[in-house]
């Protein structure tokens, strides 16, 4: 039985995308080779943070503690959760009823039966053809006033006839010029962009589950939020 390494793991909603709002179980994985200056979970990479040896549990075992917590998503997420094989757990979750959707910079090969899958593509780690073509949806994180064309210009017609959610990259979620930015954007283009935004953050939904853990982001300010 395979065993993964989780950062943690917690019963919320989902707070972002095409299945925003709906109850779903997260299963947050350790370990990232892109390491984001913003990363809102360095608790899975950052080596101020990870443990020595990390707490590892099986593909059944996860499986269960998701059935048991009665929602039919499961959010396989990190870190960058493909750095592992996700096939023995991806199985296991469809075997109790529940959907597995991964959340993905799409830079590594993706092994495992996804039902959704969430690109976030990254400059530092370029998301693979095949992801690109496999993807759901696409989560364009906006962190200054050119990153939607460029990210336009990197990416091409490939993601076109799937969302493209626009989101401000956290710490930039009050800069009226991103959110202007983003707003133009969805009004100039329409078709498949969206406006997004993590509204879990807003509930606080996720720090209603006690298996949360604290991750202060890579160069963040927790006092702010980020």
């Amino acid at each position: 039985m395979q065993t993964y390494p989780v950062h943690e793991f917690f019963h919320s909603w989902q707070g972002e995308g095409t299945h925003l709002g709906k109850s779903a179980f997260f299963i947050r994985l350790f370990g990232c080779p892109v390491k984001c200056s913003w990363c809102d979970s360095a608790g899975t990479w950052h080596p101020d943070y990870v443990p020595k040896e990390a707490p590892r549990y099986s593909a059944e075992w996860l499986a269960e503690k998701a059935a048991d917590s009665g929602a039919k998503i499961a959010i396989i997420t990190g870190g960058e959760p493909t750095i592992h094989d996700l096939g023995e757990l991806t199985e296991q979750l469809r075997a109790k009823g529940v959907a597995s959707h991964l959340e993905t910079c799409g830079a590594f090969p993706i092994k495992g039966k996804l039902d959704w899958i969430t690109l976030s593509p990254k400059w530092d780690a370029l998301p693979l053809d095949e992801n690109l073509e496999a993807a759901s949806e696409f989560k364009l994180i906006v962190e200054d006033a050119n990153s939607i064309e460029k990210w336009i210009q990197q990416l091409g017609s490939v993601i076109e006839g799937r969302p493209i959610w626009l989101q401000p990259e956290w710490s930039k979620r009050a800069d009226k010029e991103i959110l202007r930015i983003i707003t133009e954007t969805v009004k100039q283009r329409g078709g498949f962009f969206r406006a997004g935004y993590q509204l879990h953050k807003i509930y606080l939904a996720d720090n209603l589950d006690p298996n949360l853990q604290k991750s202060t982001p890579l160069g963040g300010n927790p006092e702010l939020g980020y």
